[in-house]
């Protein structure tokens, strides 16, 4: 296809598609599906080799959010069966960050529901920051916390903070539908403060909600414009209790068009895939490691996800390795304009060598986060440890964010499914996905993490 080949020469010299190209790949079909993989997957090696990047996320705070994200279980009023308690102490946060990095992790997801962080709770984050660095040589951490103050972000860099996400989550010309008690400017402008900050910004989306392809579009040359360094890809997992527990309109198909454009878009960036990577993309996972070069492991925020051992066994099943502490994740130009940011204070460094966009929108601001990691418990988990018990994983904060029940910005919130029944086809008056193919509505069951157990909080 033409198409396909004007876009990996351009994802190969970082230059930006058209909105027409991007809208292309979204459409294109089910015959055309493989090529348009194979077609991404060789911008990704040119940039990223054959690496994925693990996260695991730590769940802070769960639950009792006071914002109306209408895919977010942790909401005002969700009837979720969730989940609920305040903060963890930074000596269990951090005893639950070395469960990651002991199944492969790289980088450790702070999470916490809310609109946004007190001063006080940015303190008591900054010592759990100290105390996760000083028990795990050379682990990032990433802070998702909700819309940012003055100052807080100077703060958490200070403590020893890597990164900070918080997600647009969807076009601006649709947020005003999804959420009311804060804007889509409202995150621009945490993302923006994060950067500034010297904090490596991390900003992405939540597919499945209802929108339509030049909504996706839109938020993702958004994205570029924001420039950040990491983009999670996040899939609505429609959480009983929630406003949009009837959105199944996505299937595998629909879900690897929408990675493969995120890819064109933003070529020389960390893609993560997020929440409802098991719901939505189900057997063909694998597919999508030719896309993205980061993911989650184990559990999400408030539903649990695919066990971390078996995202090991997937990634070198299909050719792929897991990136080392000691490997660079961003090539060498991105982390030149980071670099440079950082020495002269800006938080901006040279857009043009970054080459994922033109740097800030006019915009404002990037709203509150109401995701909270999900932590980990024995049986799920981000990899093997001691007596075969593997820890729970990850999900968000890095882009994760919302998509199945998490709040504001910050990681998947939902987690994975499994079948109910052993039905291969959808059954009659089953919902039909955009694509025009039956959805998975009334076959997924989405496990809630912990709920109904005794499994206390990152356990």
């Amino acid at each position: 296809m033409d198409l396909l080949s004007t876009l990996v020469d351009k994802g190969l010299r970082r230059e930006t598609p058209t909105r027409e190209e991007a809208l292309a790949v979204l459409a294109t079909s089910d015959d055309d599906l493989l090529d348009v993989v194979a077609a991404a997957g060789r911008v990704r090696r040119e940039w990223f080799g054959r690496r994925v990047k693990l996260n695991y996320l730590v769940n802070l705070k769960s639950g009792l959010c006071p914002e109306d994200c209408s895919y977010c279980s942790q909401r005002l009023g969700s009837g979720a069966d969730i989940l609920k308690y305040t903060w963890l102490k930074p000596d269990e946060a951090s005893k639950a960050a070395a469960a990651g990095v002991a199944g492969g992790a790289k980088r450790v997801c702070l999470v916490a529901s809310g609109r946004g962080p007190t001063d006080r709770d940015v303190d008591r984050v900054s010592r759990t920051i100290e105390a996760i660095k000083e028990e795990n040589e050379g682990v990032e951490v990433c802070a998702c916390l909700g819309l940012l103050s003055d100052g807080q972000a100077e703060q958490l860099r200070t403590a020893g903070a890597d990164a900070y996400n918080h997600n647009l989550n969807t076009s601006e010309a649709t947020y005003g539908a999804i959420t009311t008690t804060h804007t889509y400017a409202d995150r621009v402008d945490t993302v923006r403060r994060a950067r500034g900050a010297g904090l490596s910004p991390c900003s992405g989306l939540i597919a499945g909600m209802g929108e339509s392809d030049a909504d996706l579009v839109d938020v993702v040359f958004a994205l570029r414009e924001l420039d950040p360094d990491s983009v999670p890809v996040n899939f609505l997992i429609p959480f009983e209790g929630t406003p949009l527990a009837d959105e199944w309109n996505l299937t595998p198909q629909r879900c690897l068009r929408i990675l493969a454009m995120v890819r064109f878009v933003c070529p020389d960036v960390e893609v993560r895939i997020a929440g409802g990577r098991e719901v939505h993309l189900r057997s063909m996972q694998p597919l999508a490691l030719h896309l993205v070069n980061s993911l989650f492991l184990g559990d999400y925020l408030t539903s649990e996800g695919q066990a971390g051992q078996a995202d090991l066994d997937m990634i070198a099943d299909a050719g792929f390795e897991v990136e080392g502490a000691g490997t660079t994740t961003l090539p060498g130009h991105r982390v030149a304009g980071r670099t440079a940011a950082r020495a002269d204070g800006t938080g901006r460094g040279d857009t043009e060598a970054t080459g994922c966009g033109s740097g800030a929108v006019e915009s404002a601001s990037c709203s509150t986060s109401c995701g909270s990691v999900c932590g980990s418990h024995e049986g799920h988990g981000a990899g093997a440890v001691e007596n075969g018990a593997t820890p729970a994983g990850a999900s968000g904060a890095d882009g994760a964010s919302g998509a199945g029940g998490t709040g504001g910005g910050c990681g998947p919130c939902g987690g994975a499914g499994s079948r109910a029944g052993a039905e291969t086809e959808a059954a009659e008056g089953v919902p039909v996905a955009r694509d025009g193919k039956p959805s998975r509505a009334g076959l997924v069951t989405v496990r809630r993490r912990g709920a109904g157990t005794d499994v206390a909080p990152n356990a």
